[in-house]
């Protein structure tokens, strides 16, 4: 059982532009950024690298996604917490009531939770691998839930 910090990295929230009749296609357009796209929720997702994003280059971003979507990093106001390892669906599923043996849960997949008190962002990103990204105000805290909840384990 593993849990590390993660770089500060870059967290975006897109916000679908509403006067496009469909959803956008922000796929390619974050790949070719070197982000990951993550479902947030109808219409909004969370765009993610482990890398910082240079000012400039997200105002270039900015420009590019205008048309489909609104950017606001959230960078500098989340944490991100991996947890790996064998044992690492069954210490969430202490703390959380996200079913991980689902296939829609699958690698890729995320979804917004509770982990006991706080609010977060599960994305598994491998079969026993997990994010979690939280308000930073709140990393401390769901950091020692994570490290109480993974004792019997260790």
């Amino acid at each position: 059982m593993h849990i590390e910090a993660l770089p500060e990295g870059t967290v975006l929230h897109l916000l679908a532009n509403t006067s496009s009749p469909k959803a956008p296609a922000l796929d390619a357009e974050a790949k070719a950024a070197g982000l990951s796209l993550r479902t947030l929720s109808p219409g909004q997702w969370f765009a993610v690298s482990a890398a910082p994003f240079p000012f400039a280059e997200l105002n270039d971003l900015k420009a590019i996604l205008k048309p489909k979507a609104d950017v606001v990093d959230q960078s500098h106001g989340r944490g991100r917490i991996a947890i790996r390892g064998s044992m690492a669906t069954r210490v969430l599923a202490k703390g959380t009531a996200v079913d991980f043996a689902l296939a829609e849960f699958s690698v890729g997949q995320s979804t917004t939770t509770l982990v006991g008190h706080i609010a977060v962002y599960l994305t598994r990103t491998e079969e026993e691998a997990f994010e979690l990204i939280v308000l930073r105000g709140f990393a401390e805290s769901l950091w020692d839930d994570l490290a109480r909840m993974s004792v019997e384990f260790s």
